[in-house]
């Protein structure tokens, strides 16, 4: 990784968001709805599904966690009207969260109603680790009341997600396995790159093998192969897991996936909180910023 490239990252906030922007792109479907539906329909096109996801979290306002709760149930009816084969992610300290429980879970429910009214599928993502347990034990309401259409995510670098796995299997869960990105401690976050490896390794043995449907999010190409060695081990069938991408990451792999007969989901973002979601992907692929220097730089 180079050096320059991580300047470049630390220094970002002093260009223009315009010329930011452009390079964002590559991570964004754009600032409106619109925008996402078409990139969706672009990857449908491909027999590749899709994700949404209305950009935004960590809503300290009620007004806005409701206004959240409007656009994501917004979305779900677009999805249908343009029969577009995607579902939607959403995180919850954009539903209030951080405000109230029950105010979070009220606003997600109206979602999660909305979802079902058209047969669709919502996944709650997972936050830092002050929201997990919240993020666990509302999801595991909505299971305990009959919600079948909603999943949620597992970070394979948090030491407590063998734990959490373990419960998740007996509920039957829809699980995305990532590795996890935010910053944590060492206490409770693994920190090297192989025994983050190693745990997300075991935590797919143990998913696959409890009979949960896994959506198999990564971009490392050795998690892939261990992933492709683990399904034909256990005769894994091709409706009970996919592999999950972010938009605009690692494409050449994406379609290596795709050729190899899986089924594959891509991350679709878009909103106008587009500036802090795409900061953060240049921080994990500086090169891209490199990107964003030549081009002001030298006009390439």
């Amino acid at each position: 990784m180079s050096p320059l490239n991580n300047l470049i990252v630390s220094s970002l906030q002093v260009f223009p968001k315009g010329i930011v922007k452009r390079f964002a792109l590559r991570y964004i479907a754009g600032e409106h709805i619109e925008d996402a539906v078409r990139l969706v329909r672009s990857l449908n096109s491909g027999k590749i599904m899709a994700t949404i996801d209305v950009l935004g979290e960590n809503v300290s306002d009620k007004k806005d966690a409701e206004k959240s709760s409007r656009a994501a149930q917004e979305v779900l009816k677009v999805i249908d009207e343009n029969k577009l084969d995607t579902n939607l992610s959403i995180k919850l300290t954009q539903f209030g969260l951080n405000i109230d429980k029950d105010f979070c879970y009220a606003n997600v429910k109206k979602v999660m109603d909305e979802a079902r009214s058209y047969g669709n599928f919502v996944r709650i993502d997972m936050e830092d680790s002050s929201t997990t347990s919240a993020t666990l034990g509302i999801y595991e309401k909505f299971r305990a009341e009959g919600y079948d259409n909603t999943g949620v995510v597992i970070q394979a670098y948090m030491r407590r997600s063998e734990s959490d796995v373990r419960k998740l299997i007996d509920m039957k869960a829809n699980v995305r396995l990532c590795k996890g990105i935010y910053i944590e401690p060492e206490n409770i976050a693994f920190k090297g790159r192989d025994e983050i490896r190693q745990n997300y390794v075991r935590l797919l043995n143990m998913l696959l093998e409890g009979g949960c449907k896994v959506g198999i999010a990564t971009h490392d190409e050795y998690l892939i192969k261990a992933a492709y060695d683990t399904i034909a081990r256990l005769n894994i069938g091709r409706n009970n897991f996919e592999f999950q991408m972010l938009l605009g990451v690692r494409s050449d792999l994406r379609d290596k996936i795709f050729a190899d007969g899986h089924r594959l989901r891509v991350y679709v973002p878009f909103g106008e909180q587009w500036y802090a979601y795409s900061m953060r992907r240049f921080k994990e692929n500086p090169q891209v910023a490199g990107y964003i220097f030549k081009s002001v730089v030298f006009g390439k």
